[in-house]
């Protein structure tokens, strides 16, 4: 079961033998697709013109323009209503914190310093473990607040190699 929010209303959605249900009622829409983000809707003999602008799966939002009207759902999936369940929250997901040694090794190279902005899958530090060099990556944008390490140093697993601002 999936909850998504609409405009401030919250619904439970459910798919059940390859039909959309809704609060408990099954949705009877004719749904026709026209292209990859465009349909055509009809429902109670009222035809809406659906349009997909934006999917981010960062976040869970999908933007809809229904009839020329931009329309925000936010959507939470069965684990994140079990982390909300129990007083956590997947909403930080997409941010770091730092970056810890994922083994023992030595610093090869550092890439960034202080106040510099990385995007996700830019290459942080190079850490040589086992005669191999492995490029330790940001797993998504954040700006570096400290490095705490620098060319040359043994580092053990779990030790923090660089912070983020939050």
């Amino acid at each position: 079961m999936l909850k998504a929010k609409l405009n401030g209303k919250s619904y439970d959605v459910l798919l059940s033998n390859d039909r959309l249900v809704i609060d408990g009622n099954p949705l009877e829409w004719d749904i026709v697709r026209l292209s990859a983000t465009s349909f055509h809707i009809l429902n109670k003999n009222k035809s809406y013109s659906a349009e997909l602008i934006a999917h981010d799966k960062t976040t869970k939002t999908i933007t809809l323009k229904i009839n020329g009207s931009i329309h925000k759902v936010e959507i939470k999936d069965r684990y994140d209503l079990l982390l909300e369940k129990m007083g956590l929250s997947s909403a930080g997901a997409g941010k770091i914190i730092s970056v810890k040694a994922p083994m023992p090794g030595l610093i090869l190279k550092v890439n960034v310093e202080a106040g510099d902005k990385v995007k996700a899958g830019d290459g942080l530090v190079v850490l040589e473990a086992m005669k191999m060099e492995n490029m330790i990556k940001a797993s998504a944008d954040a700006t570096v607040a400290v490095v705490k390490i620098k060319k040359g140093d043994s580092v053990e697993k779990g030790q923090i190699l660089v912070e983020f601002q939050s």
